[in-house]
């Protein structure tokens, strides 16, 4: 990963743990009402929000651990596959039941908690970990800066559509976002450790055998 994606990880995590702490101020409060003001009832975000349903995601992961299995061979691609959307999906969940936020008041009562977002959070886990293997397999930059701009873009307009849908406040899908993207660069630098180690031991490994 680009060094860069580091800091932001770590702004991110700090953005995150800002957004608990003050959820409850009235300046959060303020721009949670204006940001519901301007995208709540907005048709065409709100549909946008089956993107980041449960079983987009599971198809979509799933889709992609078959590819890793059976065209790849890669089962260190799988096992990112599984810490960033399984893991970080369980986290999230885990999240929701310690922060205990209730969700802005709808005409039907959703039953979960609301910080942080679900739809913001592993949306941004699936869509990110599919472009970050896409982004691999691309031979050209131009083609690999396309990948992640859709990501981005999808992840952004997942978490938005939770406003415009009414479930969920503005930091809570912002929250979501920052801490999904901490999650995923957390398990994208464990995954290129283990590439380089893995790497390492076969040149050794080849290298012997030739002397051999």
């Amino acid at each position: 990963m680009k060094r860069l994606f580091y800091p932001l990880a770590v702004a991110a995590l700090l953005g995150f743990f800002a957004i608990l702490v003050n959820y409850s101020s009235e300046s959060i409060i303020r721009i949670d009402r204006s940001a519901g003001e301007l995208l709540g009832g907005r048709t065409l975000l709100d549909s946008m929000s089956f993107l980041g349903d449960p079983w987009m995601i599971i198809s979509v992961s799933l889709l992609l651990l078959v590819y890793l299995w059976l065209f790849q061979k890669n089962y260190r691609a799988m096992l990112f596959v599984f810490f960033a959307v399984g893991v970080g999906n369980v986290l999230n969940q885990l999240m929701k039941s310690w922060f205990e936020r209730p969700r802005p008041e709808l005409p039907v009562a959703l039953e979960s908690f609301s910080f942080p977002s679900n739809h913001a959070m592993v949306g941004l886990l699936y869509l990110f970990t599919l472009a970050y293997f896409v982004s691999e397999w691309s031979a050209s930059r131009t083609s690999k800066v396309v990948v992640w701009l859709v990501a981005v873009v999808l992840s952004v307009t997942v978490a938005l559509s939770r406003v415009a849908g009414g479930e969920h406040y503005f930091s809570d899908v912002i929250a979501g976002l920052f801490a999904g993207y901490a999650w995923f660069v957390g398990v994208a630098v464990w995954y290129e450790l283990r590439e380089r180690l893995y790497r390492k031991k076969t040149s050794i490994e080849k290298e012997e055998e030739f002397l051999d």
